[in-house]
């Protein structure tokens, strides 16, 4: 298991191959999904190769990284960069199961994850994308600095860009 970042609450890791298990559940819970333009994932053999295909840390030396509890090691879901070819710009993502929203886990890890991409890789800014009516990922992005760009149509919807420059 090789960890990426600790807060005070929390370890980022890179995903491992059991992994899969929690992808799969994380994205069949239509809640979690809601906002992000992805599908479910159709059986727990496809997030598991989903897993196994993930190349972000090779290459590009970041990427989403699984976050877990410190203090039992649950998987709570996922915080990261991610570099958009098309756009070529660094996006920050978080997903988190259902059951640990309005802790500050999002906020906490993204935090971590903006000052981490900064720091150990002299990015001189970071996106973030959110569904207008993904309330809870606009003020995670609000709580982190970033600052409103533009409204835009993304994934068919409306939806706002941030972006946090590197000072």
């Amino acid at each position: 298991m090789k960890i990426i970042l600790e807060t005070e609450r929390l370890y980022l890791r890179e995903f491992k191959h059991s992994d899969g298990f929690h992808f799969y559940h994380l994205n069949n819970d239509i809640e979690v999904l809601k906002y992000t333009g992805n599908k479910s994932f159709t059986s727990l053999e496809a997030a598991n190769d989903f897993i196994f295909k993930y190349e972000e840390y090779k290459n590009n030396g970041f990427g989403r990284w699984a976050v877990c509890l410190k203090e039992t090691n649950e998987f709570l879901g996922w915080c990261g960069l991610k570099f958009d070819k098309e756009k070529a710009a660094v996006d920050l993502g978080y997903r988190f199961n259902k059951m640990h929203w309005g802790r500050g886990y999002a906020t906490e890890a993204a935090l971590a994850c903006v000052n981490y991409g900064f720091l150990n890789f002299n990015l001189t800014e970071i996106v973030g994308r959110a569904h207008i009516g993904n309330t809870a990922s606009i003020e995670v992005l609000k709580k982190c600095n970033f600052i409103f760009k533009k409204q835009f149509i993304y994934d068919k919807q409306p939806a706002v860009l941030y972006t946090l420059k590197n000072d």
